[in-house]
């Protein structure tokens, strides 16, 4: 029996300030986005979920280090989960802590339908810098741009360009990659460039704007495939058109 295939998201956003409200705000909102989804259970040490009667509160008090614990939709065959972790400001942008949201579900129709509503939730219930939704096993490939030493090669094995990491950005605001699904906050929409009508028309023909006055960008129409090579070289476009991301360039003024 295969594997069922995963969507991963995560979103970047500022540190978590005590018990931050932005932790129920990006639970509600994936609720929200993606109809008949509750995330009202925990995980028992033995990997078994176990419900959760009050589960804003519960989630609250557990608020710590940064972070919260995992909370999942409760169901073995079709598993969802999400939790969130502070990012150490030794491998974030500008030597500052991060609050990092992540999720996990299962890659289906119906998920790929609700991805850019469940990103976009994230993303604004979080008040993140940027973010992504991609399919799992897209961190071997980004991984493999990294920059990690000077003398490093400029291109990964697939003919992407070289990354710099994120710690080496200054600006929180600069996404460190690109994923099938982006979140930009206008902060970084703005940083990179876009939207420019003229360079962008298809871009923008997969992209809208969020209520916060950021854009979720969607790269691909099919979930984002590296060894189909019509996505590669989207990828690659991309890329060069806004060479801000992964710390390539300078933003400008």
């Amino acid at each position: 029996m295969t594997a069922r295939k995963k969507l991963t998201l995560i979103t970047y956003a500022p540190a978590l300030a005590g018990k931050d409200s932005r932790t129920l705000n990006v639970i509600h909102g994936m609720e929200k986005a993606f109809p008949g989804l509750l995330l009202e259970w925990d995980v028992g040490e033995s990997g078994r979920p176990i419900a959760l009667p009050q589960r804003d509160s519960w989630l609250m008090d557990r608020v710590e280090d940064g972070g919260f614990p995992l909370v999942c939709n409760g169901d073995e065959r079709y598993p969802v989960t999400v939790w969130g972790i502070e990012s150490s400001g030794l491998s974030s942008p500008g030597g500052q802590p991060q609050f990092e949201v992540h999720a996990k579900l299962p890659l289906d129709g119906p998920v790929i339908a609700a991805a850019a509503a469940l990103l976009e939730a994230m993303a604004e219930g979080a008040r993140a810098f940027w973010g992504h939704a991609s399919p799992y096993g897209y961190g071997s490939e980004v991984a493999q741009q990294f920059r990690r030493s000077p003398d490093g090669p400029e291109r990964s094995p697939r003919g992407l360009p070289t990354l710099n990491l994120p710690e080496k950005s200054p600006r929180a605001e600069t996404p460190s990659f690109l994923g099938w699904m982006n979140y930009w906050s206008a902060a970084a929409a703005e940083l990179v460039g876009f939207p420019d009508p003229a360079r962008d028309a298809e871009l923008l023909t997969r992209a809208r704007r969020t209520p916060s006055g950021g854009w979720i960008v969607q790269l691909t129409e099919a979930p984002l495939d590296y060894d189909n090579p019509a996505h590669l070289e989207a990828l690659k476009r991309v890329y060069e058109r806004f060479p801000v991301i992964g710390g390539r360039t300078a933003p400008g003024p």
